[in-house]
């Protein structure tokens, strides 16, 4: 169990890919309210053996920490694509921020893209632009944040903080009915 600062949960969203790893750090209130610690986007080249890559990720992401103490760290959970190779990396990208995360001792959680969107946009479906511009209001930023994977990271740290995450002084109660009845629903079917 995490313990917030100042009634305030600090999550870090990872949007896992090895070219582009988008990386987000928010703090949330108990009343919802959201705003921007951090953002950015981990590169490697797609030239670059794997275990650089990963390597490169890896490093990424344990300076996001060091720097902003997360409470906790959402990662994108991995879904079935068509294309098998962008799959794996993806999958193994998520591995390498779970993983780190784990090193650090910090409570992981994962959440679909389609969750996301939902919790962000009230649309499941909702396109790239449709999330960053629901970002760009929720934290009150003058310009939508670029590109689409540090978008999709604040989302998922905002998606983690909305959706209940572990139940922490900051979040109880934090959650609408609707949001209850959902994360009810959702417990049920995981028996």
């Amino acid at each position: 169990m995490t313990t917030p600062r100042d009634g305030r949960l600090r999550v870090l969203g990872i949007d896992p890919g090895l070219t582009r790893c988008g990386v987000g750090v928010v703090d949330v209130t108990r009343d919802r309210s959201a705003s921007l610690v951090h953002v950015g986007v981990i590169r490697s080249s797609p030239d670059a053996p794997i275990e650089q890559r990963l390597a490169i990720l890896a490093a990424g992401i344990r300076e996001v920490i060091a720097a902003h103490r997360p409470d906790i760290v959402a990662v994108e959970r991995v879904f079935a694509q068509q294309n098998l190779h962008s799959v794996m990396g993806t999958a193994q990208a998520s591995g390498v921020a779970l993983l780190v995360a784990g090193e650090n001792g910090l409570p992981t959680a994962t959440h679909t893209p389609s969750e996301v969107k939902a919790a962000i946009t009230g649309y499941g479906s909702a396109d790239k632009r449709q999330v960053q511009t629901m970002i760009a209001r929720i934290l009150r930023l003058d310009a939508l944040p670029q590109p689409a994977d540090a978008a999709d990271a604040l989302a998922i740290a905002v998606c983690h903080a909305w959706r209940g995450g572990p139940r922490t002084p900051a979040t109880a109660g934090a959650l609408t009915p609707a949001q209850r009845a959902w994360a009810d629903a959702e417990r049920a079917t995981r028996r």
